[in-house]
């Protein structure tokens, strides 16, 4: 197994979209890229401890490989959004890519640059690509929040 993590808004909707991604086995929501320790959701949402929300995506690299899953994160949010998607604003709502290992810093760059390059998308790409820092676990209501509850709670509407 091997592990990926991607911001892009609220971590809902990512989470599930993920979640349904044949060859992922796990997810778990989560804040990652900030400067406190243990941040809770109401921390986070305050906008003062610079985490965003993220989904901590496990894989089996034998049925996913980690250039599917960049397709997915680029086809699941608008990566040229500055600090929200659609109705969430806010640093914690930012499109981020945060690798494991200098081989992930080295194809998300690639990913990024040929969607840049592609013509796909009009405007400027702004998903951060950052090494990972600690990847702190949400509170577990807002595990598998959308198996829980339903999509039409709030938090991702698609694209």
């Amino acid at each position: 197994m091997a592990d990926a993590i991607f911001a892009a808004g609220c971590f809902w909707g990512v989470e599930h979209t993920f979640r349904n991604t044949e060859g992922v086995t796990d997810t778990f929501v989560g804040y990652i890229g900030g400067s406190t320790d243990a941040p809770s959701y109401e921390s986070v949402c305050s906008g003062q401890t610079g985490h965003a929300e993220a989904v901590r995506v496990v894989f089996d690299p034998e049925k996913v490989s980690y250039e599917a899953l960049l397709e997915v994160f680029w086809q699941c949010h608008d990566p040229r959004q500055l600090n929200r998607q659609g109705p969430d604003t806010g640093t914690q709502y930012r499109t981020a890519i945060f690798c494991l290992d200098d081989e992930q810093i080295k194809v998300a760059e690639a990913s990024k640059a040929a969607l840049q390059n592609s013509g796909r998308l009009q405007g400027v790409i702004v998903t951060e690509i950052t090494a990972a820092t600690e990847f702190f676990v949400a509170e577990d209501y807002h595990q598998q929040y959308f198996e829980k509850r339903g999509p039409s709670l709030g938090g991702f509407s698609g694209r």
